[in-house]
């Protein structure tokens, strides 16, 4: 619908309802700078305040602000610029510029909190320093969830996300993997030197590391992590209408042929969530001569059509 004046022309439906990809990139943009935001408060509530490093290059600017005095704030730009624009010319523009924006807003959100509001009344400093590992566990979480929806949007927190993404650009065969492994490792053994030969630090770091791994890695892959069934039926025609009426899941049938009877067989494959396997088993159980093999799936790709 239009409303017409003297002049122009005006649109009720917005530019953004009208081309999905642009309102999905606005979208995609505020949920970079919440995403700093939550960042910013993970570490002056959990990192920072009980004197440990967290994993990768901003753990390295942490260990300087402990030492020195100087922000991370401050930091995080004088690394993560360059870096930014390393990844505009070595990797992808549209990564590059989400993770600029990331690095801006959370060096942003830190030195505000620094100067203008005072947060301390929230920070978690137990009392008890063996529930101190507890601040790495919450930190660890947070994080790891903040990583998680930056890699679904194709951005970043910048440091050695970057950095190990372009080394792998430019020796693809180098493990990605064992590159933040190595750079976290550097990280927590330094930790043990900066913060006064304590242990502590040290074991903070690595529970940081392996849950935000963790945690960010079950965000990416999500949903989509389901399991492969590969039957083995003589009764593929009944098995297959049950598996599509009960679970709107389609099957592939392909023909086999057992080895030690010499009898013909039919082998059927069929992807399903996992929550429903429970539902699967009871179908393969009401017919004789059938037995199934389970193996995980990562993703699936492609256009299927539902099945109502």
């Amino acid at each position: 619908m239009a409303i017409k004046n003297s002049r122009d022309t005006f649109s009720m439906t917005s530019y953004a309802e009208k081309n999905p990809s642009v309102a999905k990139q606005v979208k995609n943009y505020v949920s970079v700078i919440v995403l700093a935001l939550l960042m910013a408060l993970n570490y002056e509530v959990f990192i920072l305040s009980n004197e440990f490093a967290p994993a990768g290059i901003n753990g390295v600017a942490t260990m300087i602000q402990y030492k020195m005095g100087f922000s991370i704030g401050y930091m995080n730009l004088l690394i993560n610029i360059p870096l930014c624009l390393l990844a505009f010319f070595t990797l992808s523009k549209d990564y590059s510029f989400k993770t600029l924006l990331f690095c801006l807003s959370f060096s942003g959100f830190l030195l505000f909190f620094k100067y203008n509001i005072n947060i301390s009344a929230y920070v978690f400093k137990p009392e008890n320093t063996s529930s101190s590992p507890l601040a790495a566990v919450a930190a660890g979480v947070v994080n790891g969830f903040i990583y998680g929806n930056l890699m679904k949007i194709n951005a970043s927190s910048g440091g050695t996300d970057i950095v190990s993404a372009c080394v792998r650009c430019i020796k693809p065969h180098l493990s990605l993997s064992w590159i933040i492994f190595t750079i976290n490792c550097i990280v927590a053994a330094s930790s043990f030197f900066v913060y006064d030969c304590k242990y502590e630090p040290v074991i903070m770091c690595i529970i940081y590391s392996y849950l935000t791994s963790k945690v960010s890695d079950g965000i990416v892959r999500g949903l989509r992590e389901q399991i492969k069934f590969e039957i083995i039926t003589d009764n593929a025609e009944n098995v297959s209408k049950e598996i599509i009426s009960v679970l709107k899941h389609t099957v592939t049938l392909i023909p086999a042929k057992g080895m030690f009877s010499g009898n013909e067989t039919n082998l059927l494959i069929c992807i399903i969530n996992k929550h429903q396997i429970f539902e699967l088993q009871k179908i393969l159980r009401k017919y004789p001569q059938t037995f199934a093999y389970i193996s995980g799936v990562n993703e699936t790709v492609g256009n299927f059509k539902k099945i109502n």
